[in-house]
């Protein structure tokens, strides 16, 4: 048998893996990096985070990340080298990460590596009528696998793009199994470059569990935060609190396509980028608005989008809403949300075990897992949610 897979079979029969989660997101402000011990699988899965870290991208990784992403057209040679570079640069990551843990890497069974996505394109997005939804992350598995010496699953995406999905949000499987509670109705509200949130019912039921992208959640706040201000974010929301919403813009935004869509819906930065506020802005004859004016208005954009999208779904009713992602740290973005959500009680998700900024590294982990020692887990007939194991996997050697 492969030494490789005589590994897989080993650990897939402990009841214990430790295993690295990965996770940069669309705002490329660094990668997340969780050292897990995941315990049993499916339904019975525990997990304990040992380690977190996140490591910042230096300016010059950023732009050559955005040189390809969310464009339509680019440098396709550049894109293939990007693929095994971003590997390999998140490779030496994970090094430096368990030299600085006391870690070797004989210690860890699995990397889950989401990879950096460059391009999200589902149906509704583009203009083929003959094509499939798609979306692209880069990274490359085996550059990572080879580079660290250990069992590398990647490229989740794909397999739920085959089963049916958009490939996206992803979150909702590893919400399932480690924050269900039984008697308490959950929302997991993630606010990272875009929204998304998954609901947990309280009985438990997975064909009842639901998820779905509300729109933007940071992308837009972040990029004019750079355009304008030179600053990777706008702190604690301070800019756009000293600004005041300009009610026409608002509305002008709010009648994207995007936000009249069904559920469940995906978009990404392909969708809501900085030329669509500046074109809403001529539309409107409003170039000259204030730079914070402009912010205030998209903070408000991303309240009352991401309310409007869990009104859809819960009504009035009085959930607990466990927050995680950037948006987290937006005390005017959660001060709208509470206010336009008076019913629901809104909470950290560190109220319940996990970082809310290492939520989606540790989700990752919990992927990886259910790929070598879980099974499909049977979400009925719920449009976006299909029932499959994700992640290709790779061996170092």
């Amino acid at each position: 048998m492969n030494q490789g897979i005589r590994a897989l079979y080993s650990m897939a029969n402990r009841d214990e893996r430790l295993i690295i989660g990965l996770m940069s997101g669309t705002s490329l402000d660094g990668l997340d990096v969780a050292l897990c011990k995941v315990m049993g699988s499916g339904a019975n899965t525990r997990l304990e985070v040992l380690e977190f870290e996140t490591y910042a991208y230096e300016e010059d990784w950023k732009e050559k990340i955005r040189t390809v992403f969310a464009r339509e057209q680019v440098n396709f040679p550049y894109l293939a080298l990007l693929n095994e570079w971003v590997g390999m640069q998140h490779a030496a990551i994970i090094r430096t990460f368990l030299a600085s843990k006391g870690r070797k890497a004989s210690e860890i069974d699995l990397i889950a590596s989401h990879g950096q996505t460059v391009m999200h394109v589902p149906r509704h997005q583009h203009e083929y009528s003959d094509m499939p939804n798609a979306t692209l992350q880069i990274g490359d598995g085996d550059h990572l696998a080879v580079h660290t010496g250990i069992i590398t699953v990647s490229d989740f995406r794909q397999k739920h793009l085959a089963a049916g999905g958009e490939g996206a949000p992803l979150a909702v499987y590893g919400d399932y199994l480690l924050f269900s509670q039984p008697g308490e109705d959950r929302i997991m509200l993630n606010m990272g470059g875009i929204g998304n949130f998954t609901f947990l019912p309280g009985d438990c039921d997975a064909s009842r569990v639901f998820v779905t992208d509300t729109g933007p959640g940071n992308t837009l706040m972040d990029g004019w935060a750079r355009k304008k201000f030179q600053l990777a974010y706008d702190p604690q929301g301070s800019i756009a609190e000293s600004g005041i919403v300009h009610h026409g813009l608002l509305q002008a935004l709010k009648n994207h396509y995007f936000f009249s869509l069904p559920f469940p819906k995906t978009t990404g930065p392909e969708v809501f980028h900085l030329g669509m506020v500046e074109e809403e802005l001529k539309k409107i004859s409003a170039e000259s608005l204030k730079d914070e004016d402009v912010m205030a208005t998209l903070n408000k954009l991303s309240a009352e989008t991401i309310a409007e999208a869990v009104y859809r779904e819960i009504g009035d009713s009085p959930f607990h809403v466990y927050c995680s992602g950037g948006g987290m740290h937006n005390q005017l973005l959660m001060k709208s949300l509470a206010e336009l959500l008076p019913a629901c009680h809104f909470l950290a998700i560190d109220a319940i075990g996990i970082s809310g900024d290492a939520k989606e590294a540790v989700l990752f982990a919990v992927l990886a897992n259910e790929t070598v020692a879980g099974n499909p887990i049977d979400f009925g007939a719920r449009e976006g949610v299909p029932g499959v194991t994700m992640g290709k996997i790779s061996l170092p050697k």
